[in-house]
């Protein structure tokens, strides 16, 4: 008999992440399908939930709202530097993801937004924040 997926299941499943616009995010379509616990923080609550109940040989796709997926833009997430923290050979340009590093010394990457001689805008927001995301699933296998 086959098991629906549940908050213990093991799951293997192929995957797609699509923007609003039907740009591919990820896919592991076309590469090895994925594995993961339900619960272990490979994918988010938001997709997760939309999983449940779904069988082995199950196919669907779900539009997956910001707030289940990577949350709101937060406006207070764009921080502003000095630019002498940046080396001086340091070409910047829109979009350059810089490393960080947190009050706990953990890695927090950033996005280059704007600069000038003076100072630097970075964009802490995950770079799929604010967005409605399409997400697409071929289920495989479930323990």
């Amino acid at each position: 008999m086959t098991q629906p997926i549940d908050a213990n299941s093991k799951v293997t499943l192929h995957f797609s992440l699509a923007l609003e616009n039907g740009e591919l995010v990820d896919s592991t379509f076309d590469k090895e399908p994925a594995s993961f616990q339900m619960g272990d923080g490979s994918l988010l609550p938001g997709f997760e939930k939309r999983l449940l109940g779904l069988l082995a040989g199950d196919e669907q796709a779900f539009i997956i709202p910001q707030q289940d997926a990577f949350g709101a833009r937060n406006p207070q997430n764009i921080q502003r530097f000095k630019r002498t923290i940046f080396a001086d050979d340091m070409v910047l340009a829109e979009g350059l993801i810089v490393s960080f590093a947190d009050s706990s010394g953990s890695e927090l990457p950033g996005v280059i937004v704007s600069w000038d001689d003076a100072n630097v805008e970075v964009d802490f927001n995950h770079p799929l924040a604010g967005r409605e995301l399409t997400f697409r699933v071929a289920i495989i296998h479930v323990e």
